[in-house]
């Protein structure tokens, strides 16, 4: 099985089948951009060191054009930014913008508006002919440029044949024959710069930039073909500007009778490793703000210490949202695209590439078959724990050999071995899975009558840690009983009568069942559950209340469906205690349950018993309150002597979460309070006006109306000094 998963996955890999390729590649893209953020810094070969080349980025930030007016600024205001960065001792200055359309000439456009006055400005016209060339600002803007390092950019079309502006003259190739067939596409279009300012500039580059399929820029290109000649990016442009290099070299292999490029030669740096498209991987040195960044605004109003600018390459671009020059990238969401430029600027220059070489895919092969059968022919013997870690020891070697050849500037694949290592562990940890259920199977059928199917499942892992002889814990447990079952079973039929049922004790049981309660019995209408037990559980009496105002709540709405129906209503009262119970597999040879005996049981059935009484949902022992924390907010609801005890107890009503009591609430149970505190002080007429208070705050609690009789009846008939606010229940 395992070798044949090994087979399956390297076809995988190596094919690439269309039902799969789009995500494979995802998956390895998303691998190179962890890689990217979190491995080591890639060492830097031999030669320009960081600190030689001072790459800075002059900012048309926010600032800027609030101070400056929107882009596009006047062609006046960007040559004198040209200007002060010359005279500041940039090297090469860059633009990461282009200039495609004339800026309008204000003297031709008043001339333009005289003439169509009369023939009374004609005069007034033919003076401010004159005058045309003194506000031509494209003109302005050559001249300054005229003589000076400053490249411009411009965008090629792939697909639409579009032609707008001038193209600058074609980089000179030192291997010309190699063009005609090489893999580089060829681009189909170009929007580019005005004539007068691509002649005057020292050169053009085009920053187009082609995001993978997630919509990443990992890639930039570094050259172009357009009607057969080649053209530099702006990157490849301005180092050769700044190198005073005039020619490069393509290095390519002859495959498929194609000429494969393999690296672009620049005198000064050397080979720079690219893909067969030209394309060079972006070695991101960091997030935004990972190279100097100056705003225009300081640059024009000449407050930049030249220390700054001096020998620099300096790129002029935009980090402002609204000029639509922010990029996606693996080391940010939100890029500037001319810092992806500074990017590749530093990386050649410092010697600091990522590159996949030719023989990256048998690399690729060779991990994937070693990994792949250190696994298959390995984890059928072994046991579960030694199967993942023997699996994390083989990822582990995946990782850090990948990781190695990273730091060398070599990208191999990481997702595809790390998919095939998964694979393989899953799958054995299956089949042995499925080996030993049957086993577990066996369990479940000898225990599963007595205890939910998930308890029955944690107690399949460890089967020796429980045992269902007698013995005494404690425990809480709950009773709930439908009101009126009697005359409900009278109006129906006794099919309806069972599909109710079936409805009601369904998500009863559901409930009881998520809260880790055990069904003791249903016996009728009434359902017995205790909590603690097989499976010990410290919140055993937290859980039994949680699963009570669950089934309050899922109550009241089965209520309203059976009204919907024509069904007849449907009540609950649930009695819970906590306290010491015998615990164990119980009955005779012929049937046997797993069940709760004692004292503390038979009360938790009375307190069901008088949630009638007292007309609440649920009614429960002090126990219980005391064991369940202050998780919940309770009410208490009397000092009752229930019959078959000679023991009083106070019972209490649990009134929601703790988090979902509101201050009305509080305030009201902290009145109540203090006035069960003066009804049992013998305070008559204070408890008597309190309660009357609190009946007409809301009429609905019976609660208030019961001690109201009562304080009546003591009012009137003293109870004697021994009376200490006992109520004798002689009802079950």
């Amino acid at each position: 099985m395992g070798v044949g998963l090994v087979l399956t996955l390297l076809w995988v890999q190596f094919t690439k089948p269309k039902f799969l390729g789009d995500l494979l590649q995802r998956l390895e893209l998303i691998a190179f951009d962890i890689r990217l953020r979190t491995a080591k810094n890639i060492t830097a070969a031999a030669g320009t060191s960081e600190a030689a080349v001072k790459v800075v980025i002059v900012d048309i930030d926010e600032r800027s054009l609030s101070e400056h007016g929107r882009w596009p600024w006047s062609r006046a205001k960007v040559a004198t930014l040209v200007e002060r960065l010359t005279n500041a001792g940039a090297a090469v200055v860059t633009f990461d913008v282009m200039f495609s359309e004339p800026e309008a000439n204000p003297a031709t456009e008043v001339a333009t508006y005289l003439q169509k006055q009369g023939k009374d400005n004609q005069g007034l016209v033919s003076e401010l002919g004159q005058l045309e060339g003194n506000f031509d600002r494209d003109r302005r803007f050559a001249e300054v440029l005229s003589g000076k390092e400053v490249i411009l950019g411009y965008t090629f079309q792939p697909q639409k044949a579009v032609h707008i502006g001038t193209l600058p003259p074609p980089l000179m190739v030192t291997n010309p024959e190699v063009l005609p067939q090489s893999t580089l596409a060829p681009m189909q279009g170009y929007t580019a710069n005005l004539p007068v300012l691509a002649q005057s500039a020292a050169g053009c580059g085009f920053f187009s930039l082609t995001p993978d399929i997630d919509g990443v820029v990992r890639r930039a290109p570094l050259v172009a073909t357009y009607d057969g000649h080649l053209y530099s990016s702006l990157a490849l442009e301005s180092l050769r500007r700044f190198l005073l290099v005039d020619a490069v070299t393509l290095h390519t292999s002859r495959i498929n009778n194609r000429e494969t490029v393999e690296s672009i030669e620049l005198d000064g740096v050397g080979r720079i490793p690219v893909d067969a498209q030209g394309e060079m991987i972006v070695p991101y040195v960091g997030p935004q703000g990972s190279f100097p960044y100056i705003s225009a605004s300081d640059v024009l109003a000449n407050s930049v210490p030249p220390s700054q600018l001096e020998g620099a390459i300096v790129l002029v671009g935009t980090t402002a949202p609204g000029l639509f020059d922010l990029r996606t990238t693996p080391v940010q969401s939100v890029y500037p695209g001319v810092e992806v430029h500074a990017n590749l600027i530093k990386a050649i220059l410092c010697k600091r590439f990522l590159m996949q070489p030719a023989w990256a895919q048998g690399a690729d092969f060779v991990v994937m078959v070693a990994a792949g059968l250190a696994l298959a022919l390995l984890l059928p013997f072994m046991a579960p724990t030694w199967q993942i870690l023997w699996t994390a020891a083989v990822a582990t070697a995946v990782v850090v050999g990948n990781l190695v050849f990273w730091e060398q500037g070599l990208v191999l694949s990481l997702a595809m071995p790390l998919i095939l290592v998964a694979v393989l562990a899953t799958a054995n940890l299956a089949y042995g899975f499925l080996v030993e259920s049957r086993s577990r199977r066996l369990l479940k059928g000898m225990f599963g009558q007595y205890v939910p199917p998930q308890i029955v499942q944690e107690m399949s892992e460890n089967p020796q840690k429980y045992s269902f002889e007698g013995e005494t814990r404690e425990l809480t447990v709950l009773f709930a009983d439908i009101r009126g079952f009697t005359t409900l079973s009278e109006t129906l039929a006794a099919g309806d009568l069972k599909k109710l049922l079936n409805r009601y004790f369904t998500p009863m049981t559901r409930i009881i069942f998520e809260t880790r309660g055990t069904i003791d019995k249903y016996v009728g209408d009434q359902i017995m559950a205790f909590w603690g037990a097989p499976i010990a559980d410290a919140n055993h009496a937290k859980q039994a209340i949680e699963a009570a105002l669950r089934m309050l709540a899922e109550t009241h709405r089965l209520e309203r469906d059976f009204t919907r129906e024509g069904l007849p209503r449907i009540a609950i009262g649930i009695g819970i205690n906590t306290g010491p119970m015998n615990v164990g597999d119980m009955g005779s040879e012929f049937r046997r349950a797993y069940t709760v005996l004692g004292d503390a049981v038979n009360l938790g059935a009375r307190l069901e018993g008088t949630t009638k009484y007292y007309q609440v949902g649920m009614v429960i022992g002090e126990s219980t309150k005391d064991a369940a924390g202050d998780a919940f907010v309770f009410r208490e609801l009397d000092l009752v002597q229930v019959k078959g005890k000679v023991q009083a107890i106070r019972v209490f009503e649990p009134v929601c979460r703790r988090e979902e009591a509101d201050q009305a609430l509080l305030e009201e149970l902290a009145e109540y309070h203090r006035l069960l505190t003066a009804y049992r002080a013998r305070q008559w007429e204070e408890a008597r006006n309190g309660f009357i208070r609190l009946r007409d705050a809301a009429p609905g609690r019976h609660l208030y109306e019961v001690y109201l009789d009562r304080i009546e009846t003591l009012g009137a008939n003293d109870p004697g000094e021994d009376w200490n606010g006992v109520y004798k229940r002689t009802e079950k």
